[in-house]
């Protein structure tokens, strides 16, 4: 059976399809890698911001909540990228497009607008 004529429930992350050049997989898991430590940054950050910027206490709550919900969003995403890219890898498909290039850029955006905000305010 060719890769094309597989059905989709035929392939698995670790079985179904062709195998993949190993480079290939391992490039896909040190970007899986890449996004759960792009997670335990902001996570880091949000917990930094929440415990030593004073004031306004507002602020820097706001600061910290986007921080650690942009992480929360990553790491909840950052697994079933990987799955689904291995999935394709081995069906002989393109891989598949991602939003979450955008919700970080807009996320980092917006983390970036409350901290001039922040530092203009106090």
């Amino acid at each position: 059976m060719a890769p094309n004529d597989l059905e989709p429930d035929d392939v698995k992350p670790h079985s179904g399809g062709a195998e993949p050049d190993y480079r290939f997989t391992l490039a896909n898991e040190r970007t899986f890698l890449a996004w759960l430590r792009t997670a335990l940054g902001l996570l880091a950050g949000g917990v930094a911001v929440h415990q030593l910027v004073p004031s306004p206490a507002a602020a820097s709550a706001v600061l910290a909540g986007l921080c650690v919900v942009l992480a929360a969003v990553l790491a909840a995403t950052a697994y079933p990228r990987w799955r689904r890219v291995q999935i394709a890898m081995r069906a002989g498909e393109p891989l598949p497009r991602s939003w979450m290039i955008l919700v970080l850029t807009g996320g980092l955006l917006a983390l970036t607008v409350a901290a001039a905000v922040l530092l203009v305010v106090s």
